[in-house]
């Protein structure tokens, strides 16, 4: 067959392997993280967070239309878009390899022969499958998320360069450079990753282009190739954006006209600019100023998504990430101003202090009828400083977090040694090779492995000599368990040795991209610390590179093969070998791990958050994963859409809390009193407490109109002697009036003799954000018509306090105007029982937790714990209200529902300990003989293993999870006998006094 046809062939067969195998392995419903509001953003083309992926919503809503008006199914259509452009970029990747092997193979022969072509394409299959398999390849391909477009953009450019390559000496070659400009202003649309492959390309165009090359030239090649991406970036993404604002600030403030005239005026002028340009270009016969001015101009032209923005801003849609409707907020949006920036080159260690305070630049936001002064932004003077700062969070989670891994005692400053320590031990290696390695060597678990470089928890292994480790089985069985024995690894190795070996600059070229978009991303992004999730798909471009060589692999082993037999055998041998040992196998390993087509946790579990809510509730949440998944089931879906959801992490921006006070969906505006001017940007972002020496709790409507008051009187001086609002007093008073509550139905009749007359609490912060402020402005005016619950997910330091009125019911706390419960001592247990039953017992959907083939760790981490400890809280409410029967109910249900092996982390153990107990006390020996058993099980596994740790190495021992497991054992043995089980008894007390010797050294060492 024809070279040309086979590489075509078969680079649609990879395309049909990887998106048959993600099809397969599919989400069918939203995933966590942000791709329910991708979903919902897309669904309704809506605005999503900084900085905006406009592209990636409208491709969205064109595969969200395959649904057919069920709305169930869009999220299916929109993961398949992910699958689609994932089997896209295998199939480009594919080419990438065919066409780097065939540039090692030149000079062999003057054409290739059947040898030749079968190990081109032995090599293209290998490559591209292998990177099919990959851990964080596969996890991307079958959510809505913007990595899988985003690298298709990497894979198709690449693709394109080398297209360009092979015949940049052909008359009109040069429409491939075009073909990658306007894919790159189009991939800024979906994320910016894309332009990291820039000064790979400049490298190609400058070995192509000139002759008389050397090591400086080259050089110079590759800064210039920066200064592009640097252009790119900062002038063409960021700066037109800048420029167009402040024309717009000039023709609004300044002639008097409409707020973006100013803008169209810039953008015609800049049309105009670049059409001279390539004008200019043509008649003076400058061929490389009209490729210059052609590249920019489609680069613009894809840009040009970013259209959607302030289209869509304007138009007011229920997610619209900080209004970006004009042009100063739309600069700032797409520049992540709010997220801060972190020092590069230079900047403070973590332990500085600040020496003074710099005004910078003016921030403008658009008032009524011209742009207004919000404030200037803000730069501080530190009395520490370093180069190439990396240890620079003053955050005092960060500090403890450094001092500890560098093991830096308190007190004692850091040095730039310690620094350049944690850049390569923990951003570098933790936080990149060990993402490398994840994906060619293999992986322990999924479970986050951030903090530790020992722990088997998200660690790296081979597999090789695991079997002498004594891994507990919560390990081995477990789908994220994926021994890859680095076989994949060592291919890559070879490939890129015998790469260098035999065309250096192809080598360089691949190098290039592997470190733009891998080390440099690390050292650009600069990570302050701990970050909330895995960051290792911020790298798959690096990944990407890789799996270049991995391809490349099979020529190397076939010349190897080839001092045996001919060369036609040898690259059937080495293709056949190398399809075995690398995708074949990444695929065995990996698929168990990937496949979640069976699981359905977080639309359930976002459903259990709004269903816990009564009607016309406000549900205040806080983190990305119990937001935007509920976003996707009411945007989407349209369950519960009188449920008006608040963020409290976004409800500090001023249009989050101007958009508050809209209705939306089937919710009517939330009871916000203040006018936007009383709290825009720059006005109250901050009001501090100064006690006022005022005794007794203040009512909570007084303390509203003293801190919002624009009175002098009513306001103190700062140092600068300007006048504003402070917080006279922590300790809050809400009256009740009784009518108010029955009217409203906010309590039972059953409950009426435990309403309060007022609720008093002490506000627990020494200073009033805007969010804090907007929940003060709710909760002193809602005047209990509409219910107030906040997540149980949302943390203790949002709840201002109010912890003895919040009561569970579900997978909400609700406030209620009850009399405080002084004898409950974890006031976040107390449950209003009979509607938390009905609603875990009869509304209450599960995920398909005990069937899914798969499950994430937000599954296993965060919600399986959640609702253990909801069944656990209601089912001691019940039994401790004597309603037995229920309290037993409630049990078996958690038993119906949820897995028996699931413990995500040995806390749990100690939580299904307690609801062994409760059956036991219930009278359900079975039942709690089966969680013990199961409970003893779990830990005799985790038990053996921190044993063996002990003899082997006693450091490495997690002297608290044995200690817990201790505990959990030894209540395990006293309720097997007071329920008078005996032989299970028995068989507990013997395990708790065997390891009470085997672990005494460690116990006593922990006293």
């Amino acid at each position: 067959m024809q070279y040309t046809k086979l590489n075509n062939l078969l680079g649609w067969l990879c395309f049909l392997i990887a998106t048959t195998t993600f099809i397969l392995t599919l989400e069918p419903s939203v995933s966590f993280w942000d791709c329910g509001e991708f979903i919902s953003c897309a669904y309704r083309l809506q605005v999503s967070h900084q900085p905006g992926y406009p592209l990636f919503a409208m491709l969205g809503k064109v595969f969200s239309l395959l649904s057919m008006g069920d709305n169930t199914k869009v999220p299916f259509y929109t993961n398949s878009m992910a699958a689609i452009a994932s089997g896209a970029t295998v199939m480009f990747l594919f080419w990438t390899v065919t066409a780097l092997a065939k540039k090692l193979l030149v000079g062999r022969e003057k054409d290739f022969g059947n040898a030749q072509t079968t190990v081109i394409m032995g090599a293209g299959l290998v490559g591209a499958l292998a990177f099919t398999f990959t851990d964080t390849f596969w996890f991307s391909a079958v959510e809505t998320i913007v990595f899988a477009l985003s690298i298709l953009c990497i894979a198709v450019v690449f693709w394109a360069i080398l297209k360009w390559d092979a015949h940049a000496d052909e008359p009109g070659a040069d429409k491939w450079l075009v073909f990658i400009a306007y894919v790159m202003g189009l991939s800024i649309g979906i994320h910016l990753l894309n332009l990291l492959t820039i000064p790979a390309i400049a490298l190609v165009y400058y070995f192509r282009r000139y002759k008389n090359i050397t090591a400086w030239s080259a050089f110079l090649a590759f800064l210039t190739g920066i200064v592009i991406l640097g252009f790119v970036q900062y002038g063409i993404r960021g700066y037109t954006i800048k420029f167009a604002a402040f024309f717009d600030l000039y023709f609004v403030n300044s002639l008097g006209m409409g707020f973006g005239s100013g803008a169209i005026v810039f953008f015609l002028l800049l049309i105009g600019v670049i059409v001279f340009g390539i004008v200019y270009s043509i008649r003076k016969n400058k061929p490389v100023l009209n490729l210059a001015f052609l590249c920019v101009a489609f680069i613009y032209l894809g840009y040009g998504s970013f259209a959607y923005i302030p289209i869509r801003a304007t138009a007011n849609t229920n997610l619209n990430n900080s209004h970006p409707d004009n042009a100063f907020t739309l600069y700032g949006y797409l520049n992540r101003i709010q997220y801060g920036e972190n020092p590069l080159l230079y900047g403070q260690y973590f332990d500085a202090q600040v020496t003074d305070q710099v005004e910078g630049s003016t921030i403008y936001q658009k008032g009524e009828k011209k742009y207004e002064v919000a404030g200037k932004t803000l730069g501080y003077k530190y009395d520490h400083n370093t180069i190439l700062p990396r240890m620079y969070s003053t955050d005092p989670g960060d500090q403890g977090f450094y001092r500890g891994w560098g093991q830096i005692p308190e007190g004692q400053a850091p040095t730039f040694a310690d620094n350049m320590k944690w850049m390569f031990s923990w951003q570098i290696y933790q936080m990149y090779f060990r993402y490398f390695l994840w994906n060619y060597a293999g992986r322990y678990s999924d479970v986050d492995g951030q903090q530790s470089t020992e722990s088997i928890d998200g660690n790296w292994t081979t597999g090789i000599f695991d079997s002498g480790k004594h891994l507990p089985q919560n390990v081995t069985s477990n789908p994220s368990y994926t021994p890859l024995y680095g076989i994949p690894l060592i291919l890559g190795l070879i490939g890129l040795v015998y790469h260098v070996e035999r065309r250096k600059r192809d080598a360089l070229v691949v190098v290039l991209l592997w470190f733009f978009t891998g080390l440099a991303v690390v050292f650009y992004v600069n990570q302050p610390s701990v970050q909330p999730r895995e960051r290792d798909y911020s790298y798959v471009g690096s990944f990407y590179a890789f799996a270049i060589w991995i391809g490349l692999s099979v020529i190397a082993l076939t010349d190897g093969i080839r001092k045996k037999v001919d060369a036609k055998k040898a690259a059937y041998i080495a293709t056949a070998v190398c399809l075995l040992i690398a995708p074949v196998l990444m695929a065995k390993q990996e698929w168990r791990g990937h496949d979640r087509s069976t699981k359905m946790t977080a639309h359930d579990m976002a459903y259990n958050y709004l269903i816990s809510c009564p009607p016309n509730a406000i549900l205040f949440t806080y983190g990305d994963n119990d937001t935007y998944s509920l976003w996707y089931d009411q945007e989407v879906e349209g369950i519960r859409p009188d449920v008006r959801i608040v963020n409290l992490s976004l409800f500090s921006g001023a249009w989050y809390i101007r958009q508050m006070q809209r209705p939306m969906n089937a919710s009517a505006p939330l009871p916000i009193t203040m006018p936007y001017n009383k709290y825009k940007d720059g006005v109250r972002d901050v009001i501090y407490y100064n006690d006022g020496g005022i005794k007794g709790a203040v009512e909570l409507r007084e303390i509203f109109d003293f801190i919002t008051s624009d009175d002098k009187s009513m306001q103190g001086q700062s140092q600068g002697g300007e006048y504003v609002n402070y917080l006279p007093t922590k300790d809050f008073k809400l009256t009740i009036n009784a009518d108010d509550v029955i009217k409203n139905k906010v309590i039972s009749p059953a409950q009426k003799a435990q309403l309060a007359d007022t609720l008093e609490w002490k506000y627990t912060s020494n200073y009033i954000t805007k969010d804090d402020l907007a929940v003060i402005d709710i909760l002193a005016h809602n005047n209990w018509k509409r219910p107030i619950c906040f997540a149980t997910t949302v943390g203790t330091n949002n709840l201002m306090g109010l912890q003895q009125y919040l009561y569970k019911e579900g997978f909400t706390y609700r406030l209620l105007p009850l009399k405080a419960d002084t004898a409950n001592h974890d006031q976040l247990s107390k449950v209003n029982a009979d509607v938390m039953y009905d609603n875990v017992m009869n509304k209450f959907k599960f995920g398909k937790f005990k069937t899914a083939r798969y499950l994430d760790p937000e599954s296993t981490s965060m919600f399986y714990p959640v609702l253990t400890t909801t069944f656990l809280d209601l089912a001691t409410t019940l039994y401790n209200n004597g309603q037995n029967d229920k309290a037993l109910k409630v049990l078996h249900k958690f038993d119906n529902e949820l897995p028996d092996d699931l413990y995500p982390f040995i806390d749990m153990a100690g939580r299904k300990m307690y609801l062994a107990q409760m059956a036991y006390n219930l009278g359900d020996n079975k039942l709690g003989n089966k969680m013990a058993v199961n409970i003893d099980k779990y830990l005799m596994d985790q038990f053996g293993y921190f044993y063996h740790l002990l003899q082997s190495d006693a450091q490495r021992v997690p002297l608290r999870d044995v200690q817990i497991g201790m505990q959990v054992l030894n209540h395990l043995v006293e309720n097997t006998e007071k329920a008078h089980q005996t032989d299970l008894h028995n068989k507990l007390n013997a395990q708790l006094q065997d390891y009470s010797k085997k672990f005494a050294p460690l116990m006593g060492a922990g006293q």
